[in-house]
């Protein structure tokens, strides 16, 4: 498992790198991958700031990291702490009794966003959002939980 470091790392090494050659790429208008990413990073920050509303833990993490306003963003973040109820039960019918809070942060947080695509965005094909929730898994947690989340997501 990569942890909290690895998963907001490569926001700051790009925005490192882009500062070395004097542009400001990482404001630029984001890929729907890249927009994702930022969305679970959003959301799995989420996970350790529990004293912070997610309008703060969004606004904060947006003038820290500097990523331009995305709609897709805002739409996905805010929305899967709207639902966040809804989705946990979900999670908790397809995981064979387990509850997200014994998921790792990181996987509880693709599989959130995954689903909340699959429920409420339907310009998204469900095969696209697993396949990109298992793709964040694969990056940033245990590869045994690979496995796992494609059994919740399927």
């Amino acid at each position: 498992m990569m942890g909290y470091y690895a998963v907001l790392c490569p926001i700051r090494a790009k925005k490192l790198a882009a500062e070395k050659k004097g542009s400001c790429k990482h404001m630029a208008a984001m890929t729907r991958k890249e927009a994702r990413a930022e969305a679970f990073r959003l959301l799995f920050e989420t996970e350790f700031r529990t004293d912070a509303s997610p309008e703060e833990v969004y606004a904060l993490s947006k003038e820290e990291r500097e990523f331009a306003e995305d709609d897709y963003i805002r739409t996905v973040y805010f929305g899967v702490r709207e639902h966040l109820e809804e989705i946990d039960e979900i999670i908790v019918r397809h995981s064979n009794g387990w509850k997200p809070s014994r998921i790792t942060p990181i996987s509880r947080s693709a599989i959130r966003l995954c689903i909340y695509e699959m429920k409420y965005m339907d310009e998204i094909p469900n095969a696209v959002s697993i396949n990109e929730a298992i793709e964040l898994v694969k990056t940033f947690d245990d590869l045994k939980m690979r496995t796992f989340v494609n059994g919740v997501l399927h």
